[in-house]
């Protein structure tokens, strides 16, 4: 057992075992919709996979069974990490391409979703473009093969799992929060540490507000002093910001509001410079989306890119790093980030800031894989104790060495 730390997966089993949850025929749709113990499982079995993964230990818990890949947006690291996380559990991996089905004519969304899951065992759908629909679609293909499973349709009823929606991206803040686990060492030290989301320019406009609705969503519940920052006019969804508030009272930590950057950062252990579209933005691109109005769609660009040109100081540079707790503060991101000199003119981030922690986001990154990979497990099988310790006990390898 290459590298398998015995001990250290025994002893996640054994804080596994003792956790109060229910994530079995479940769907992974908000991470504020879990319970605590359910984050916490969540994260155990994230770390057990990644151990038995480490140990060249074999993950495969199925022999068959398809996994749907939906993706209405583009993506890179969230596509191939789906992909990974299916593989490592032996499932094979289908994309679901519109254009070349049904839809395109007209198929409801019941019936495609009851189409695609004979034996489908996850269905995993990302649709972050239209604002309050993303996550109203996944709910209603959840809600459709539920009907089928319980109508004797489908042999057995596919988990969906959240890839990124206009609401929450699940899989990221889960993936973010493990790289914070293992950089400070336990989800305790990171009570009363200041993490800062903050907004920061880009040449671009239309990005999704659930990459930091998702963030301060999760990390006030573990007692962090959470800051949101954006210029006047660049808010989030308010039933987010509510969620945060109520999660920093729960559990011991904060949650504010600033309108500069440079507040955000001061004695900030954590910074997550990530910038977004305004959510008046996202409601007038959605009805332009819906109607096809490409000429408003370009109007609407331009003078987008116009407003965020007034906040190009919003980057994270040398000088705001300085501002941070001893000057060391982590930078974070989701990835790809938009670095000033190299990917763009002007950015959300220095290109020397970003070369410093570079490493770090990429590990930031290797964590999406295993997030996913958990989220599938534990909606899948009812005992995931009993089925981790069946793995190490095989000690199937997973590659010849």
């Amino acid at each position: 057992m290459s590298n398998f730390n015995k001990d250290k997966f025994n002893q996640l089993l054994r804080e596994l075992e003792s956790l109060k949850f229910n994530l079995y025929n479940k769907d992974f749709l908000l991470t504020w919709d879990k319970s605590q113990d359910e984050i916490l499982a969540t994260l155990k079995v994230v770390e057990a996979l990644k151990t038995l993964f480490e140990g060249n230990i074999s993950t495969r818990v199925f022999d068959t069974g398809l996994a749907v890949s939906q993706f209405r947006d583009n993506s890179t690291r969230t596509r191939f990490s789906f992909g990974s996380a299916c593989s490592m559990l032996g499932l094979t991996v289908q994309d679901l391409d519109e254009g070349k089905s049904q839809i395109a004519h007209g198929e409801t969304v019941r019936e495609t979703s009851n189409m695609i899951s004979f034996l489908t065992e996850v269905v995993g759908i990302r649709d972050d473009m239209y604002l309050g629909a993303g996550h109203a679609y996944m709910k209603e293909v959840a809600q459709s093969l539920e009907n089928g499973y319980k109508e004797g349709v489908l042999n057995q009823r596919p988990a969906v799992v959240n890839l990124q929606c206009d609401v929450d991206h699940p899989t990221q803040s889960m993936a973010d929060l493990a790289h914070l686990q293992n950089y400070f060492g336990s989800l305790e030290n990171l009570k009363g540490k200041k993490i800062a989301m903050t907004w920061a320019y880009s040449p671009s406009y239309g990005k999704p507000l659930s990459v930091p609705q998702g963030i301060i969503g999760l990390m006030t519940r573990f007692g962090m002093d959470v800051t949101l920052a954006y210029p006047e006019g660049y808010s989030l969804i308010q039933d987010c910001a509510d969620i945060a508030g109520k999660n920093a009272a729960n559990s011991g930590g904060k949650f504010q509001i600033v309108n500069s950057m440079e507040d955000a950062f001061k004695n900030a252990d954590i910074v997550y410079p990530k910038s977004w579209a305004p959510y008046h933005v996202m409601e007038q691109r959605t009805k332009l989306l819906r109607t096809n109005d490409s000429a408003g769609l370009k109007d609407l660009e331009k003078s987008c890119l116009a407003n965020n040109a007034k906040y190009k100081s919003w980057e994270c540079t040398e000088e705001k790093m300085k501002l941070t707790k001893n000057g060391k503060a982590l930078y974070m991101h989701c990835l790809p980030a938009d670095i000033s000199g190299v990917s763009c003119k002007e950015g959300e981030v220095q290109a020397s800031v970003f070369d410093r922690y570079r490493v770090e986001t990429y590990k930031e990154a290797g964590y999406k894989p295993f997030v996913i990979a958990a989220m599938i497990f534990l909606a899948r099988f009812g005992n995931p104790v009993k089925l981790l310790n069946s793995l190490q006990q095989a000690n199937k390898p997973r590659a010849a060495l």
